[in-house]
């Protein structure tokens, strides 16, 4: 799945990969407090090689928008360790709510989302734009994302098509996932004690060996299926899929241990 929403969105499955590890580590009783840290470590570990391919696929076309990228990688990869560095002291709820919020703006967008939602015809300043490319990175490391759904959004809102706009996604998903892989690795280097085995701080080396190669070769699948099927009827899926992700973190929340 992770590898098809890859292909299909431009997206490094991250979404889909959290919700999932979740589940699998709170079957292998990972305590409550570290679990939530270390299914986002693990999703940034198992995103690196599909952003890669997608990136030097987009890069091919000629679709990427260089102007972005530039501006954008370095406070992207500060956004992303300032998360980093949350990871290391802030609770695990806070993982959550970030999940829930984040999510919650990508499916609104994918269920009730139009062509016509334009905020401006030209990208902001690039004071205005290196803000939101911290932003990005802090986002995307808190909820274990590439960032390619919320570049995606932010571009086509400044009139970006979406093939651009896809494109772009992809190259801002390889500092975010590199860097966020180290980040959280060293912050759950202190709790190494309460990971499961073969683990580096937040990262899970037996989630990353088991998902990241499916999920990178099944990639290409999601971008033939993306000229067959109806976009808008994977956008709903998708959509729905986040609305029921976003309800269980908060029912997680309102009711710990759950």
């Amino acid at each position: 799945m992770t590898g098809i929403l890859a292909g299909v969105f431009g997206i490094g499955g991250g979404a889909v990969i959290v919700p999932v590890l979740y589940e699998l580590f709170r079957m292998y009783q990972v305590p409550d407090a570290v679990r939530m840290q270390l299914c986002v470590g693990t999703s940034l570990a198992i995103i690196i090689p599909t952003a890669w391919r997608s990136y030097r696929a987009h890069r091919a076309r000629g679709l990427v928008v260089p102007q972005v990228l530039r501006l954008w990688t370095v406070p992207v990869i500060l956004g992303v360790a300032a998360g980093s560095l949350l990871a290391a002291v802030a609770p695990a709820g806070l993982f959550k709510i970030a999940f829930v919020a984040i999510a919650g703006i990508i499916s609104t967008k994918m269920l009730l989302g139009r062509e016509t939602w334009i905020i401006a015809s030209e990208l902001p300043g690039r004071a205005a734009m290196r803000a939101y490319g911290f932003l990005m990175g802090l986002a995307s490391s808190l909820m274990g994302i590439s960032g390619g759904s919320l570049v995606t959004i932010f571009l086509t809102l400044y009139r970006k098509t979406i093939h651009e706009a896809v494109a772009t996604a992809s190259g801002i998903g390889v500092p975010i996932t590199i860097a966020g892989t180290l980040g959280y690795a060293l912050a759950g280097l202190p709790h190494q004690s309460l990971m499961p085995p073969l683990s580096v701080g937040f990262v899970s080396i037996i989630g990353v060996v088991m998902i990241a190669p499916i999920s990178s070769y099944v990639a290409p699948l999601g971008a033939r299926l993306a000229h067959r099927l109806p976009r808008r009827s994977l956008e709903i899926a998708f959509g729905s899929f986040l609305v029921l992700a976003s309800a269980r973190f908060l029912l997680s929340l309102l009711y710990p241990g759950t």
